[in-house]
């Protein structure tokens, strides 16, 4: 297992950012597919109405796991500095309260996220058509939410150590097992929504425990009773920075509400056709993900090692590779987006007609400003790898204001196209920050780095 290991301080910065995002950008193709399916399965075989269902709880569910994911990924930006570091004690010592923090953590989540499912699916004025499908949907993904920190913890322990082809096979065979039980619980068992919760939350437990076998079997990570003794500065350190990243992803969310409540008061055509689209936000979106999940090692291991140089060499590269990146996507998503689009969609002719109408001008809106995402993601994930969550948790809040703001400051100026413009205003404005962040940090490191050698000499 060793060799899966990967010391990102040494080598060419844009073949090292290249390799470990792509295992990353295949694993989220496989997340994506079995998301499509998931989709199209509740769309084609139960109906718009159960499609509209799903989506009414995307933004309460994707509060949820962005708050989960948070603080997986705030706890092991610590462990691939100490990496970077070698301090190998440092490491374990990391890691064990990161499994001690993020299991008090998915627990406390479990319990306050079903406390708040049905309040927030009423404060969203939630259509009484899609409210019951709604919770239980809510209520099976959130009674998973242990599967899910456990699964984040662990490929996040994996990819602090370069180890990014890991989670791409976790993520493959989850996506086989997803796609099957959709299937067997939906078109053969006829469960519905129930159906495609639970195949979900069956698929990510698999994807946890194969993490959790690899592991296993890696030597440098092979805990003792005397890794778990509370250590309070390590506690702290894993706090400072996983808290602002599960609050960042929080506070967006709760901009994504106010985006909500707006569609659902234009319709079940309208929440259907932006459900559609959002189902394939994760095709737009994967290889920004990648690329963050790469910088955000590479920049931690780096900065663990004193490697400023390679930050700024990696970053350089990181831009440009998600700049083409985008430019591809967009273009293929305005090509052919239609066409993806139907599958979700079935129906009267008149009502695909209008779902599809309202789908595809979401998705043109967001292709063509489709590379500030990408850089959104770059900027922010090289500043919570050199260990400033902060900035970060910042442009959370940035985005929250431009998603209510657009949202509903100017639907009634323009109707429909607030809510699709509200999703990259939020990126516009987020970037826009974390640019000048980025920059501001990387040259206060570097005057530090200066000092601390002409004080050595």
């Amino acid at each position: 297992m060793a060799n899966k290991i990967k010391d990102m301080t040494k080598g060419s910065p844009a073949k090292l950012i290249f390799t470990f995002a792509l295992p990353l950008m295949l694993g989220n193709i496989f997340q994506q597919l079995y998301t499509v399916v998931d989709t199209a399965i509740v769309g084609r075989f139960v109906g718009v109405e159960a499609l509209a269902s799903v989506g009414a709880a995307d933004w309460p569910n994707w509060m949820v796991l962005g708050i989960v994911t948070g603080f997986a990924q705030g706890f092991c930006i610590l462990i691939s500095q100490r990496f970077g570091a070698g301090d190998g004690a440092g490491l374990r010592r990391a890691v064990s309260h990161t499994y001690a923090l993020g299991l008090l953590m998915g627990a406390l989540i479990t319990l306050l996220a079903h406390l708040a499912a049905k309040p927030i699916l009423l404060l969203l004025d939630t259509p009484k058509s899609v409210l019951g499908g709604s919770m239980t949907y809510l209520r099976i993904s959130y009674s998973g939410i242990m599967v899910v920190m456990a699964y984040n913890v662990l490929s996040s322990v994996l990819r602090a150590l370069g180890d990014s082809r890991t989670p791409l096979v976790a993520m493959t065979i989850a996506s086989a097992v997803n796609i099957v039980l959709d299937l067997l619980f939906v078109c053969v068992f006829h469960w519905g929504i129930a159906g495609a919760a639970c195949a979900t939350v069956i698929a990510q437990c698999v994807s946890a425990l194969y993490c959790f076998a690899v592991i296993r079997r890696i030597e440098l990570l092979r805990l003792q009773r005397s890794d778990f003794a509370v250590d309070a500065p390590t506690v702290r350190r894993l706090l400072y920075l996983g808290a602002p990243m599960a609050f960042q992803n929080g506070i967006i969310a709760v901009g994504g509400f106010a985006v909500q409540y707006v569609l659902n008061g234009l319709g079940t055509i309208y929440i259907a056709g932006y459900t559609a689209t959002n189902k394939i936000y994760g095709l737009l979106e994967l290889a920004a993900i990648s690329y963050g999940f790469s910088m955000a090692s590479y920049a931690g291991q780096n900065l663990g090692a004193g490697r400023l140089d390679r930050i700024k060499s990696g970053m350089r590269a990181a831009v440009l590779m998600a700049l083409a990146t985008s430019a591809v996507i967009s273009v293929l998503m305005l090509a052919l987006g239609r066409n993806i689009l139907s599958m979700f969609i079935s129906g009267e002719p008149e009502v695909q007609a209008q779902v599809l109408r309202v789908a595809y001008s979401y998705l043109s809106v967001m292709a063509y400003l489709l590379f500030v995402l990408y850089f959104l993601h770059v900027y922010r994930s090289a500043l919570q790898g050199m260990g400033d969550t902060v900035i970060p948790m910042i442009s959370g809040l940035v985005e929250l204001s431009m998603r209510i703001g657009v949202a509903l400051t100017l639907s009634g100026v323009i109707g429909e196209y607030a809510v699709y413009l509200a999703e990259p205003a939020a990126w516009t404005g987020a970037a826009v920050l974390l640019i000048t962040g980025y920059y501001v940090r990387i040259r206060r490191l570097t005057r530090r780095a200066e000092l601390q050698k002409s004080d050595g000499k």
